[in-house]
């Protein structure tokens, strides 16, 4: 069969998805790029979901959960930008087949604990699949641009942000069940299962070849970390990360407080508020895939961003306002969920776009030999800023309040697409 220079067949085979744009319809190493990516982090879903909820009921501590998720956070902080060397160092399809068989079997240990004395296995795990994840982050988000032309970049992009939207509601919901009717060995052999069936997809990618590096790795991380102070795009996108993380920190910390204490919910409306943002996620791949022209990268992070920011800042404000319109609307403080609920689905859909933005701007900023580092490092410029808010949450939400610290990180997300529609034409 012909194809072009970027790798896509001339013919669309049958039994494509429908909602897939035609040029990416054709292209089969993208689609088992997109399938290993759907697979895999739904199974991530399902362990995470389902681990929780187990590590809770064996210890019937808050704390171990906590310190699960900071051991398994830490790797993203210390290792991201020299995760992303590796994917410019090595073959990125071989380092993503790897890692995932390595995913695989580092969760069966996992199948050995069966009472709190245990929690040490656990630990090692959660550290152990976090240093893996770091390291295919850098790896897949470098590889696309491989198999898919420039002009489909921004396309290909928005769907892979949909199909972690979809891997979060189906994994999420997929651990529960798992957990329950199987407890903890279930879920883990539901996600030893994703890790497998996604390797052997991206074993069958066919990428063009790239030259070896000569550099040593101390000499190649060295050259990245210079890069990245002189490229000004760079230094935007890593500006835009510390002010996003910041603010990630803080809707991580306070979420649960604003449905508890604002919106006078519990429990089962956290869960419902959490999860209808992929509904939102799942509209904005669908719009920014289906669009003919498509908007620019820029365009889509800068103004995806100002929109996300100012339908969050209605969100965490509109609370404000219903002592005095509630009694007049037929609204109780305790009924006031629904408004939550539709706007955070509205949120999702500049956020996805953003997302597509961002993930293409990153991609095209530097060369192909430089891809992988940029990535890592934005990885890190998030994961750190991302634990620093949520530090500044717990000394702001009791200093100003839950709901004033909200909407300062609305502001600031309004603020990030601002910068970034001011700065990168000068980039």
């Amino acid at each position: 069969m012909a194809e072009t220079p970027a790798g896509t067949p001339a013919e669309t085979p049958a039994g494509t998805p429908a909602g897939v744009p035609a040029p990416l319809r054709g292209n089969r190493d993208y689609r088992r790029l997109l399938v290993a990516g759907l697979v895999s982090q739904t199974g991530d879903w399902a362990i995470s979901t389902g681990l929780a909820f187990h590590v809770y009921q064996l210890t019937g501590s808050t704390l171990s959960t906590a310190i699960m998720l900071v051991v398994s956070r830490l790797p993203d902080v210390l290792l991201g930008s020299v995760a992303g060397m590796l994917a410019d160092r090595w073959d990125r399809r071989r380092l993503l087949v790897v890692t995932d068989l390595l995913l695989a079997l580092g969760l069966l240990p996992l199948l050995a604990v069966r009472d709190p004395a245990q929690m040490w296995i656990v630990y090692a795990v959660a550290l152990w699949t976090g240093v893996l994840s770091t390291v295919l982050v850098p790896a897949q988000k470098a590889l696309l641009p491989q198999v898919v032309a420039g002009s489909q970049l921004v396309r290909a992009n928005a769907l892979h942000g949909q199909s972690g939207q979809l891997a979060r509601l189906l994994g999420a919901m997929l651990g529960g069940v798992a957990v329950s009717a199987g407890g903890l060995p279930a879920v883990v052999l539901v996600d030893v299962a994703s890790f497998v069936v996604s390797a052997a997809l991206q074993a069958a990618v066919r990428t063009p070849g790239r030259p070896a590096r000569s550099m040593s790795a101390g000499g190649q991380w060295i050259s990245g970390l210079r890069l990245a102070m002189g490229n000004a795009g760079v230094r935007v996108l890593v500006a835009y990360m510390v002010i996003t993380g910041l603010g990630e920190g803080i809707f991580a910390t306070l979420a649960a407080p604003f449905v508890a204490d604002v919106l006078g919910g519990g429990g089962d409306a956290y869960g419902l508020f959490l999860s209808v943002q992929a509904v939102g996620g799942l509209l904005g791949g669908l719009v920014v895939a289906a669009r003919p022209g498509g908007a620019s990268p820029r365009a889509l992070l800068g103004w995806g961003t100002i929109v996300f920011g100012t339908v969050d800042l209605a969100l965490f404000a509109y609370p404000l306002a219903l002592p005095a319109l509630g009694p007049g609307l037929g609204f109780e403080l305790g009924s006031a969920l629904w408004p939550a609920l539709v706007l955070i689905v509205l949120a999702g859909v500049p956020a996805a776009a953003a997302m597509a933005g961002f993930t293409t701007l990153a991609q095209t900023v530097t060369a192909d030999d430089r891809r992988g580092g940029v990535i890592g490092l934005l990885g890190s410029a998030q994961a750190a800023t991302a634990l620093a808010g949520m530090a500044a949450a717990g000394v702001l939400g009791g200093a100003l309040g839950i709901v004033p610290t909200l909407c300062l990180h609305a502001l600031g997300l309004a603020a990030a697409g601002g910068m970034v529609l001011l700065t990168w034409r000068h980039a």
